[in-house]
């Protein structure tokens, strides 16, 4: 072979190699830019990623859907009795993305207190994409997500379309906006440890009569995968606490009360309805929510974690992370954030009258 025809080779590897690795760039870079970034309006769907990028460790773990999310604080857990906590819940989080979402938690830490919350037990008949979208796609690809994926995934859903996320979101190209553009490759912190914060008041309305249901069973499923996870925690000497937030509506039968109690007693958990103690937590509901009683505010989450936060510091051999010099580093940046964003959001209720930025319906 003579050496123009090498070189001429060499060049042609060179350009086949050079076109491949654009292709893959630019497949990559339309996949991202093409899935929603939940940076405003519902901001959900980024929680399941902001847990990959904490520096410390974290003794308690929450789990569950906006039961958690919406109604506990982390900073104030750590603020008030130096506990380092977690939230990873999601809109809607189904009982088996709980249990696949707590082994991929053990991957890198164990923490010493569980709390998973029995709400979503309610939501596990019929799951919905989007709800699995918000909450697999921002989890790193292990195999606990695979087996989220296939035990999540609806009707029409296929699991190639969650490898190649541009397969289910191509048809956004003509919603695209400036949010998406500036967000492809990193994404703004929107929670805080998980907490969804929200600063506006609606006072607790009525709510209508509770409708009596032909069966008040829970989903089968949905137990099953709750009793794994506590059975995964105490294989690992985790205590786990079961929790329903002060919530009045939607209902939560004494029947689904009932069986979440057997639950507990069968598996000696402890299973706390703050339901029942809502005047013990300090809660008032014409101050303490920001949407007529379905999810609690700041106000309300600080007063619910001050609650729970004395019983875990109480019943549970839980460090007090405040005296440790590199974890209180972090959480004053912690606080900090939290805190601008707390007046960030007041100032926007006082000249607004309402949040817009926070509270808006869009997707971006």
């Amino acid at each position: 072979m003579t050496k123009g025809k090498s070189n001429s080779k060499a060049l042609t590897c060179a350009l086949i190699l050079l076109g491949s690795a654009l292709a893959i760039f630019l497949f990559i870079f339309a996949s991202k830019l093409h899935m929603p970034k939940y940076q405003r309006g519902v901001i959900e769907g980024s929680f399941s990623e902001e847990y990959y990028k904490e520096k410390v460790p974290h003794e308690v773990i929450f789990y569950g859907d906006c039961d958690v999310y919406e109604n506990y604080s982390p900073i104030e857990l750590y603020e008030k009795y130096g506990i380092s906590s977690y939230i990873r819940g999601n809109a809607e989080q189904y009982m088996w993305q709980t249990y696949y979402m707590l082994k991929d938690t053990l991957r890198t830490e164990t923490p010493k207190v569980v709390v998973i919350s029995v709400h979503g037990l309610q939501s596990g008949t019929k799951p919905k994409e989007a709800y699995n979208r918000m909450t697999l796609d921002g989890m790193k690809w292990t195999p606990d997500k695979v087996n989220a994926i296939n035990e999540s995934m609806t009707e029409g859903e296929t699991f190639l379309s969650y490898v190649f996320p541009i397969l289910r979101y191509h048809d956004r190209w003509s919603e695209l906006t400036s949010t998406d553009w500036n967000h492809i490759f990193s994404k703004d912190q929107v929670s805080h440890n998980g907490y969804y914060m929200r600063c506006d008041v609606m006072p607790q309305g009525e709510f209508p009569p509770a409708v009596p249901l032909m069966d008040y069973s829970f989903d089968e499923k949905s137990m099953a995968y709750l009793a794994k996870s506590i059975e995964l925690c105490k294989s690992k000497g985790i205590k786990v606490v079961l929790v329903h937030a002060p919530i009045l509506y939607p209902v939560w039968y004494d029947e689904w009360d009932a069986q979440v109690k057997d639950l507990a007693k069968e598996y000696d958990v402890p299973y706390f309805n703050y339901i029942e103690h809502i005047e013990d937590i300090g809660l008032d509901m014409t101050k303490d929510t920001y949407d007529a009683g379905l999810h609690l505010n700041i106000y309300g989450a600080e007063k619910l974690s001050d609650y729970i936060g004395a019983w875990l510091k109480n019943n549970c051999d839980l460090t007090d992370m405040r005296s440790d010099p590199k974890v209180s580093a972090v959480y004053e940046d912690k606080i900090r954030f939290y805190e601008a964003m707390r007046d960030d959001q007041l100032s926007e209720i006082a000249k607004y009258g309402e949040l817009v930025n926070y509270g808006a319906n869009a997707i971006e």
